[in-house]
């Protein structure tokens, strides 16, 4: 797990240690120390921690003009003992929310579990957004992370599912990306692109 880094290709385009309105604002890494587990295996330094001891991020890109944002997952995403839910909306989608963005891209492919309580910060999260016209949407979950979101009545609040799922994304940039995610879940198109 050590070698997964954070989808690095768009940094000529946004770096969130370097955005003065990203939660992850002054940030520093270091690229020889590792600190973070997942499953007792060191994730790379490059994740961002935001309280939970098991879900690490990346948010690969926000713009505030146009109020959407994609970040990157990986671990373990437990709202059952952890309540990782609680942390990734107080410390990173309340403050992006309140910057302007209110349509999320959460790219899940390195999700590797979910485990799932309630969908009251789901619900919350949606309510905070929604007058804005804006979405969630969860890329490339796997099979039974999706079994289990569904479980969790998540389906109410965000996009998933088949025709979110092995979406090519690395192959756009990340304005293109969010417009043709914008498109899928608006029924432009059936299917994204590449």
């Amino acid at each position: 797990m050590h070698d997964i880094e954070p989808f690095f290709n768009w940094r000529d385009d946004y770096i969130a240690a370097e955005d003065v309105r990203s939660p992850f604002f002054g940030r520093t890494y270091d690229e020889f120390f590792y600190t973070h587990k997942v499953y007792n295996y060191f994730i790379h330094p490059q994740w961002d921690e935001f309280g939970s001891s098991t879900l690490y991020l990346k948010v690969l890109f926000a713009d505030y003009d146009d109020g959407t944002a994609i970040l990157e997952l990986i671990g373990e995403w437990n709202d059952c003992l952890h309540n990782d839910i609680m942390y990734l909306k107080r410390e990173v989608l309340e403050p992006m929310v309140e910057e302007g963005i209110y349509r999320f891209v959460l790219i899940c492919e390195n999700v590797l579990n979910f485990h799932g309580s309630d969908d009251c910060y789901y619900e919350e999260w949606y309510e905070d957004i929604r007058d804005e016209d804006g979405w969630i949407c969860y890329l490339n979950t796997l099979n039974h992370v999706e079994e289990e979101m569904k479980e969790t009545r998540l389906q109410y609040y965000a996009h998933f599912g088949k025709a979110f799922s092995q979406v090519n994304w690395r192959v756009h940039r990340p304005k293109a990306l969010c417009q043709l995610v914008g498109k899928l879940i608006h029924g432009q198109i059936k299917r994204l692109p590449g």
